[in-house]
């Protein structure tokens, strides 16, 4: 199923959501999304990869989208001079960036309806590769910048009783895997907030997805000297995550085919997973 096929929710438009909603044991974890078109988007990381091609099929599919990553005339070509698009460039690092660009496309748009956080920086590494600014960098720009993006929107969504939250995090952040030393504590951080988000944020009306692709082809993972087992296209991957918002899912993982093995894995006592590390990964 593509995004095409499965649009966006109207929540964007709804009216306000009820507040101290109690959780349910069947169904969707969020509220499912009917209709794509005119729903108002933020998504941050949107120059490359995975961020790029959401912000392509939103837009195909009727929705606003405000890209935004550092590199103004890259989004300028994500968007294709797109009647919907929204060019907002934007230094993650910086508290008044995200102030600025908040303000700036609620002018816009009127208000947004979905985040969604897609920035990143990776490298491989093993534990004595490790460069300590080099570190701090990723940190802040994987985990810290979410805190700002959550003092930028999560406000004016509270207010409203509408809205969502999604955090692009990776199967890097299941178990401690070797050469993601810096990528992988980080993205482990992202999935413990998310399920903190959804408990804090769900009872007050908006939405919270945690997304954890597998290898997916982009300048990222053509850093990897190594096999990547089931890797998919950004294509592929945005379809998966426009998907699972679609049918209100909680954690968007794919492909199941791999991150299935990745969740079994999780749960093994710890000698026995470094056992197989030491078997499979390490020679």
């Amino acid at each position: 199923m593509s995004l095409h096929t499965s649009p966006l929710p109207k929540q964007a438009t709804a009216e306000r959501a009820p507040i101290s909603r109690p959780a349910v044991l069947f169904g969707p974890m969020n509220q499912p999304v009917s209709d794509w078109r005119g729903l108002r988007i933020w998504l941050v990381g949107a120059s490359s990869g995975i961020g790029a091609e959401l912000a392509r099929q939103a837009l195909q599919a009727g929705a606003r989208v405000a890209l935004s990553a550092r590199r103004g005339d890259v989004l300028q070509e994500v968007a294709a001079a797109h009647k919907n698009a929204f060019i907002a460039p934007l230094d993650v690092l910086s508290h008044t960036a995200w102030r600025d660009q908040h303000a700036r496309i609620v002018e816009a748009f009127g208000g947004i309806d979905l985040l969604v956080f897609c920035a990143a920086k990776y490298r491989p590494e093993r534990s004595w590769e490790v460069q300590e600014d080099e570190a701090e960098h990723t940190i802040r720009t994987n985990l810290a910048s979410v805190y700002s993006a959550l003092g930028a929107a999560l406000p004016d969504m509270l207010a409203r009783g509408s809205g969502g939250i999604a955090l692009v995090a990776s199967v890097a952040g299941y178990v401690g895997l070797p050469g993601a030393t810096v990528y992988g504590p980080g993205k482990a951080a992202l999935i413990n907030l998310a399920e903190i988000l959804y408990s804090d944020l769900r009872p007050r009306g908006l939405n919270v997805y945690l997304i954890n692709p597998g290898f997916v082809k982009t300048d990222l993972t053509d850093k990897n000297a190594f096999p990547m087992p089931a890797i998919q296209t950004p294509q592929q991957a945005a379809s998966a995550i426009w998907r699972g918002i679609a049918e209100g899912r909680f954690e968007i993982h794919f492909p199941l085919r791999f991150t299935t093995w990745l969740k079994i894995l999780r749960l093994l006592p710890f000698r026995l997973r470094f056992l197989l590390f030491q078997r499979f990964l390490l020679n």
